[in-house]
């Protein structure tokens, strides 16, 4: 069980350092490998991001693919929203909203195989309207990821990445944004998680180690193949995880 569990690690560090998601598929991993209870399970899960979210922010900005005009918009639209999300939460049924992400993903995932219309979006350095058009832009996109989140309770990343690529970044540029959210959505979480003991340290310490070598890897390989492929990659993953989330839902596997 401790070498399949840290096989298991390794590949969600892989992954969240190539396309910025699959943290989530850890979760269901620590609840039937490591004995954790749900509750826990997403707690430890959430306290090694911060750390997988750390790494990947250094790595993919010496490479100079955080665009920190487009992140930091992006981040503080997520933090500002992320709250309200967490609110409705608890108005709405949880199963519903599964089954909503899931949908949204693979559709996000599907969508983004096809061939992009019109040109590639960045951030344009411009005076005046257009400069606090573009931030409103990039703060909306943050928001809605936070929305999501709190709506959810999945991390901002399995969110951000789908949608950013859908509306015309680059999947560079979103993977590298989604690095940074990580990190956000993870300590505000853990807080709450720690308080509540709802972190396994013990777990956590050893998982983090092997996830963190995923990322270096991951993000390697992020570097090397092109915006292409990175783009066909990411809509696999999307898809693969929209199923999971969907299939979890139902209850056909593991929560």
């Amino acid at each position: 069980m401790f070498l399949l569990l840290f096989l298991v690690a390794v590949l969600v560090g892989g992954l969240i350092g190539t396309v910025g998601v699959g943290g989530i598929l850890l979760i269901p991993a620590l609840n039937v490998l490591a004995g954790l209870s749900t509750h826990t399970a997403m707690g430890t899960a959430l306290f090694s991001f911060i750390f997988t979210g750390l790494l990947g922010t250094w790595l993919f900005w010496r490479h100079g693919s955080i665009d920190w005009r487009i992140t930091i918009p992006v981040c503080l639209g997520g933090l500002l929203c992320g709250y309200p999300g967490s609110l409705a939460n608890a108005a709405a049924p949880a199963r519903l909203l599964d089954l909503l992400l899931g949908a949204v993903i693979i559709f996000a995932g599907v969508y983004a195989l096809f061939p992009a219309r019109g040109g590639r979006l960045e951030y344009r350095s411009v005076n005046g309207g257009g400069d606090l058009k573009q931030k409103l832009f990039l703060l909306a996109i943050g928001g809605a990821v936070g929305f999501g989140s709190g709506l959810t309770g999945v991390g901002g990343p399995v969110l951000s990445v789908p949608l950013m690529v859908i509306i015309g970044f680059s999947p560079l540029t979103a993977i590298a944004t989604s690095q940074v959210i990580q990190i956000t959505a993870a300590l505000s979480g853990s807080a709450g998680n720690l308080a509540h003991g709802f972190i396994d340290t013990g777990t956590a310490l050893w998982v983090t180690a092997a996830e963190l070598v995923g990322v270096m890897v991951g993000a390697r390989l992020a570097h090397s193949i092109s915006q292409a492929s990175l783009k066909k990659v990411v809509s696999v993953v999307c898809i693969v995880v929209g199923a999971f989330i969907v299939l979890r839902a139902l209850q056909l596997i593991p929560a």
